[in-house]
């Protein structure tokens, strides 16, 4: 009898909801309709935003006088556009414990590029010092393929001559002009062809 009971409850509550879905469908449907044109609304917005930023980035150019203009963080973060624009999806990881390395990019072809960016006055010049520096960490700490320095400012000729004969390349005032103003890609303005050695590249400087 119980288990009777039980059935018999359970046909009327089906029943009445049946009935209530038929009365209520209109409403649902809307309801339907309605959440699924907000979806495609929001998937239009994000590939719009994403093509927006790709046709952005495809058509960069910055100015030296726009860099000189910049501070650190501006500047670390323009870098980074730059790569991008380039093909090296990068990020900024300049700050407190960076390790020498201010901008990281990473290419399937090309492999890992680490930036050191000397943002100085017009006229600053970067030293050996700071190719001592990047030789050092790029490998051991960040397993670079690629390292170099870019500043708005110049380098001395000991810092590009000690860069040059230990695989750290540079970026001076006139090579950021063909780079940023001119459009020529980094990889092709520093003769980066693929993935030189691999991983770990660079060893600590005696």
């Amino acid at each position: 009898m119980v288990a009777v009971a039980v059935l018999v409850l359970v046909v009327r509550m089906a029943a009445a909801a049946a009935n209530a879905l038929k009365d209520a469908w209109p409403v649902v449907l809307a309801l339907a309709l309605l959440a699924a044109a907000i979806a495609a609304w929001r998937t239009a917005q994000a590939a719009g935003g994403r093509r927006r930023d790709a046709e952005r980035l495809a058509v960069l150019r910055i100015t030296l006088a726009e860099f000189d203009g910049m501070d650190d963080r501006q500047f670390e973060y323009a870098l980074r556009d730059l790569l991008v624009r380039d093909g090296w999806p990068a990020r900024r990881v300049g700050g407190g414990g960076d390790q020498v390395a201010d901008v990281i990019g990473d290419h399937p072809q090309r492999g890992r590029i680490v930036v050191q960016a000397k943002h100085t006055r017009v006229g600053g010049k970067v030293g050996s010092s700071v190719m001592y520096a990047v030789k050092g960490t790029a490998g051991p700490a960040h397993g670079a393929n690629h390292a170099v320095v870019i500043t708005n400012g110049t380098i001395t000729r000991d810092a590009m001559a000690w860069g040059d004969r230990h695989g750290v390349h540079w970026v001076d005032r006139e090579k950021l002009r063909r780079w940023a103003e001119g459009g020529t890609a980094l990889h092709e303005l520093l003769g980066l062809s693929g993935r030189s050695g691999g991983r770990g590249l660079f060893k600590r400087a005696a």
